[in-house]
């Protein structure tokens, strides 16, 4: 879904992976880690400010408490991941939308959408596999490939006002801006089974049952099949099938890293 695959309406600021796509909005190839993350940094405050005056950002509601909870549960798991040679500062929002969304950016800079947890019915488990799958996108800099600086630090914060105000989407000369640059394009398969493998981890270690991946799949799928809208949302992610199977393959490998993080004195 960011879990895992491409949402064009959504693209909010630099880098941004999204769930349904985990598309980039800016980046910079061979572009210096500590700068990168610096830039995203700032345009993530930017996007937030944003938000935060036109009353998108959820602080209370259920939802965002469960988000937040979880998100503060991977994050150690994250941080001993990190192998770019830079500190993470990691920040989560969770914004009021309904778009079936969240992205992370470098630095590990994140938000997600309301609409995903709600929409979808997800477990804390389920909302776990979401943010790791996202987190594991920022470790490995995946996004660091495509786009130039400027868009990091302009169009990509242009972007996220529109999508913000709009609370649907960008607009259609957003969203042909996005293909005229090529940044509307999904991770490749590779990048989005290491992001599956990762966040599998990641939620392990803190304790949540790595088969809910697969019971967000089934549950983008059914909405898939219900909606036109995520139809075309949804119609360059990889098979989810092949996806699923692949999850579970790797299911024997972290189960045992779920089972003893439950068993432990913190576990839950």
């Amino acid at each position: 879904m960011a879990v895992f695959g491409k949402l064009k309406i959504s693209l909010l600021t630099a880098t941004m992976t999204t769930l349904v796509g985990c598309a980039t909005v800016a980046d910079v190839a061979g572009y210096n880690t500590a700068a990168l993350n610096e830039d995203a940094a700032k345009s993530y405050s930017q996007v937030v400010s944003k938000a935060s005056s036109q009353g998108a950002v959820d602080r209370t509601s259920t939802t965002a408490v469960r988000v937040n909870r979880v998100f503060n549960r991977l994050r150690p798991y994250a941080d001993r991941a990190n192998a770019t040679g830079v500190p993470f500062d990691w920040q989560l929002t969770v914004i009021r939308s309904p778009e079936l969304n969240a992205w992370a950016m470098p630095g590990g800079k994140m938000v997600v959408y309301t609409g995903i947890v709600e929409k979808l019915n997800l477990n804390d488990a389920e909302i776990a596999a979401i943010i790791g799958h996202e987190m594991t996108h920022a470790l490995q800099e995946h996004s660091k490939k495509d786009a130039g600086q400027k868009i990091l630090t302009g169009l990509a914060l242009q972007l996220g006002g529109a999508a913000i105000q709009s609370k649907t989407g960008l607009s259609a000369d957003s969203i042909g801006m996005l293909s005229d640059l090529g940044i509307d394009k999904p991770f490749s398969r590779s990048q989005e089974s290491q992001a599956d493998a990762g966040g599998l981890h990641l939620m392990a270690q803190a304790g949540y049952n790595p088969e809910a991946a697969i019971s967000v799949w089934k549950k983008m799928e059914a909405v898939n099949g219900r909606s036109n809208a995520v139809v075309t949302l949804m119609s360059t992610h990889p098979n989810s099938q092949q996806r699923i199977n692949k999850i579970q393959a790797l299911l024997p490998e972290v189960t045992p890293i779920y089972q003893a993080a439950a068993k432990a004195p913190n576990g839950k």
